[in-house]
C-alpha cells in the first residue's frame, strides 16, 4: 500500500499596506476572501477599502454634478468657454511675440496676466471674426482695454507680421455666422487639441 503524500498547507502573501509598503508574511487563509496575517493588517485593509470606496463615491459625484451643470448651461456659457479656450491658445501661440500695438515685450514668456488675446476687428460689431486667428493677437491689456485696442498701430504692426493680403481680407465684408451650442463645443474641443499640440512643442 503506497503512503500518501502529505498535503501541503497553502499559504498565501498578505495583500495590507502600511504606509504604503505591503506586508507580504505568509499565512494559511481560513476562507475564501481571507488576504490578512493578522487582527493589524485587517484593519489596514479595511481602512484601505473605505477610502477606495469613499473616492470611488467622489468621483461619481462630481461626474454627476458635471452632467447637472451641463445641463443647466446655456448657449452663452458655451461661447464663453470657446472664446476663453481660444484666446488661451492666442496667448500661447504668440508667447514669444511683442505686443501687436506697442511692442512692448514684458514678462517672459508673456503668459501671464499682463496679457490679452487682443482682436483687430472687435468681437462686438464683427461676431464672424470672433475665432478668426488673423484677426487676434496676444496684446498688453493697456493697449487692449485703456487704449480700445490702440487699432492704428494694431494695423501697422499687423501687416508686418501676417501681409497686407490677409490684413485686408479681415477688412472686407464677412457673411453674419450664427452660432450654435454644437459649433461652441466644437471650437473648444478644436482649440483644446491646439493646446496640447503647443505645449508638446
Amino acid at each position: 500500500m503506497k503512503k500518501q503524500k502529505p498535503t501541503k498547507i497553502r499559504q498565501i502573501k498578505c495583500k495590507a499596506k502600511h504606509d504604503g509598503v505591503k506586508c507580504g508574511n505568509k499565512f494559511e487563509p481560513k476562507f475564501n476572501g481571507h488576504a490578512w496575517c493578522s487582527d493589524e493588517c485587517q484593519k489596514a485593509i479595511i481602512a484601505a477599502t473605505l477610502q477606495k470606496v469613499r473616492a470611488n463615491n467622489a468621483k461619481a459625484e462630481r461626474k454627476d454634478m458635471r452632467k447637472r451643470k451641463e445641463k443647466l448651461k446655456g448657449k452663452s456659457d458655451y461661447k464663453k468657454e470657446a472664446q476663453a479656450i481660444f484666446n488661451r491658445f492666442i496667448r500661447l501661440r504668440d508667447a514669444e511675440q511683442a505686443c501687436i500695438s506697442c511692442g512692448i515685450e514684458g514678462e517672459p514668456g508673456g503668459l501671464g496676466v499682463y496679457w490679452d488675446a487682443g482682436h483687430y476687428r472687435s468681437r462686438g460689431a464683427n461676431p464672424e471674426l470672433a475665432f478668426n486667428e488673423d484677426n487676434c493677437h496676444k496684446q498688453c491689456k493697456r493697449c487692449n482695454r485703456q487704449l480700445s485696442g490702440n487699432v492704428v498701430n494694431y494695423r501697422i504692426n499687423l501687416i508686418d507680421r501676417i501681409g497686407i493680403e490677409r490684413v485686408e481680407a479681415i477688412e472686407g465684408n464677412h457673411e453674419p455666422l450664427r452660432y450654435g451650442i454644437d459649433d461652441y463645443k466644437r471650437i473648444k474641443s478644436e482649440y483644446s487639441e491646439k493646446i496640447k499640440e503647443l505645449k508638446n512643442k
